[in-house]
């Protein structure tokens, strides 16, 4: 299976995403495969076996969020200064979505710019975060909040990869379906509503859904303008809970199922959606054990932590909303007292 992104304004950097159709990748150049330990142990030796090239190197980093920094980035780029890597040389990400990340921002810095392959090795990257050229690293004050649009060469997601996911891991990936399927397609939600993805006839369905949904909204916008926005819905939530626990609490994924709980009590006080809808959603995620529940310490201090995220602009919060099931709205002018209020709930 093969799903294509067509930039709108950047034809020459089209590529495909493959599910399922690694066999070999052949480069007349240097290669570089970045990736972490877990990863490694599982995954590498079948890689490395699939990859020529004139030069083949692995770079290994600490597995973790918590290490998804400038200092990694700054070891990665010494490796491959090491390495005598130049402006032909390809790097490849091989692992979830923070090595995904990391290895697009490096690549996107090193001589100003190299090519990078995205194989993505967990559930949520395959689904989201490999797909779109967003890459990054965390930051004090936030996540992602140091990054750059720089797309991929192309994207091999293998479902066989899944078969060593920890089962967090696994669910933590369904949370960015259950995410897509809310706002951009109710019939994809209530065929979600009707089959388990841990079938792995089921998976392969929900992936390439997952997949041509990210890829059209991607093509339209791939800056983050307008409709990709809506790709953040209970991120907004989610990035303040995840630097509130200092990365170590939840996955990503696990973050944004809380993130949707919580956007979704928002658009219930706006008449945004019915009851019996958030009811659905709720039950969706926990089918998969996702958390739902989040203490907020203060709900002060988490209003003012929205302000670190990018989607703040002029003192003003940008909040992705479902419009019933299968719509979304881009909200900006909400009163702090109501989202005070929602937050209180939380505490």
């Amino acid at each position: 299976m093969q799903v294509n992104i067509k930039l709108v304004n950047k034809k020459d950097r089209n590529y495909d995403i493959f599910i399922d159709e690694l066999k070999e990748l052949n480069f007349n150049t240097k290669v570089a495969v970045v990736t972490n330990p877990t990863v490694a142990k599982f995954h590498l030796e079948d890689i490395l076996s699939r990859i020529s090239a004139k030069e083949l190197r692995v770079i290994t980093v600490p597995d973790g969020e918590e290490y998804k920094n400038m200092e990694t980035i700054e070891f990665i780029l010494d490796e491959c200064f090491k390495n005598r890597l130049d402006r032909k040389s390809v790097l490849i990400a091989l692992g979830g979505g923070v090595i995904g990340d990391m290895t697009g921002f490096t690549a996107s810095i090193f001589q100003r710019g190299i090519e990078f392959v995205q194989i993505p090795t967990t559930l949520l990257a395959q689904v989201d975060a490999s797909v779109g050229g967003k890459t990054g690293v965390n930051s004090k004050y936030g996540k992602n909040l140091i990054g750059s649009f720089w797309q991929p060469k192309a994207v091999y997601c293998e479902t066989r990869f899944l078969k060593t996911l920890p089962k967090r891991e696994f669910s933590a990936g369904i949370a960015e379906i259950i995410k897509m399927a809310v706002t951009f397609d109710k019939e994809f939600f209530e065929w979600l509503e009707n089959h388990d993805i841990r079938d792995e006839e089921n998976l392969k369905t929900a992936i390439l859904k997952s997949v041509q949904t990210k890829a059209k909204v991607v093509s339209l916008d791939e800056r983050e303008a307008g409709i990709r926005m809506v790709l953040n819905y209970g991120n907004t939530f989610a990035h303040v809970v995840e630097n509130e626990t200092k990365y170590k609490t939840y996955l990503h994924g696990e973050a944004v199922s809380i993130g949707i709980i919580m956007a979704n009590e928002l658009a219930l006080r706006l008449g945004l959606i019915t009851k019996e809808e958030e009811i659905r959603i709720k039950y969706l995620l926990q089918r998969y054990d996702l958390p739902i529940d989040y203490k907020v310490k203060s709900a002060e201090d988490f209003y003012e932590h929205f302000f670190l995220d990018k989607k703040s602009n002029n003192n003003q919060i940008t909040f992705i909303l479902p419009s019933h099931i299968g719509g979304y709205l881009i909200k900006k002018e909400i009163k702090k007292e109501l989202i005070i209020d929602v937050l209180r709930d939380f505490e």
